[in-house]
């Protein structure tokens, strides 16, 4: 019974962390809503996340009443998530660098990126617009576990936001991985678009987003 306890808390703490890393911040209430829990079991579960620097809160301000907390996740997070097998990735990088040098490096991730755009041309080639085009790359992006969603601006430009890279270690020691996935993002989803940075995760940023607009 202790064992099933403790697969039930964990499922519920991953849950918590799950929601906040999709949804973003978020009080204690709206968060037990979601799971149909109590706000006070919530409460317990976040608290428990605190101590282990998994989360962090700021209050804010209520027009009636004492300010709410509101919950986000820290940087320690990311280890709830897949890591792409972040030590042999890293390890293989140093490999690669020290045996074949920078040029070395840059050929293989032009060979991957290469294999990417094949791949996601093909799981793209019946869209007919662009939002389609990035609705169906948003989902080919969650299932490599980037958590990936597009938000429609009022201008009538788009925001493709990832909200967890499985492969951030590995692009904080090679910065390559980054410049091609703006330009893997840029040949996929056509010329007839520009597609631009505007948040990064290795800035310090909760989240990569890029700006998509119709030219």
């Amino acid at each position: 019974m202790k064992k099933k306890d403790e697969t039930s808390v964990t499922s519920t703490r991953k849950a918590i962390v799950t929601l906040l890393k999709q949804h973003g911040p978020m009080d204690a209430v709206t968060l037990a809503s979601k799971l149909s829990l109590t706000g006070m079991a919530v409460r317990l579960h976040l608290y428990e996340l605190q101590k282990q620097q998994v989360v962090e809160y700021e209050e804010e301000a209520r027009p009636m009443g004492r300010p709410a907390k509101i919950w986000r996740l820290t940087a320690s997070a990311n280890r709830w998530f897949a890591n792409g097998y972040l030590q042999l990735s890293v390890d293989l990088l140093h490999s690669i660098r020290a045996s074949f040098g920078e040029e070395g490096m840059e050929r293989i991730l032009e060979d991957h990126k290469l294999t990417q755009k094949k791949n996601y041309q093909e799981q793209l080639s019946d869209t007919i617009n662009l939002k389609d085009r990035l609705h169906r790359l948003s989902t080919i992006r969650m299932n490599e576990g980037y958590f990936a969603e597009v938000q429609e601006q009022e201008d009538g430009s788009y925001l493709f936001v990832q909200k967890h890279c499985p492969i951030m270690e590995a692009a904080a020691t090679c910065s390559g991985f980054c410049k091609n996935e703006l330009e893997l993002f840029q040949s996929v989803l056509g010329d007839h678009v520009v597609v631009e940075r505007v948040e990064y995760l290795l800035s310090g940023g909760s989240r990569c987003a890029y700006r998509v607009a119709e030219i």
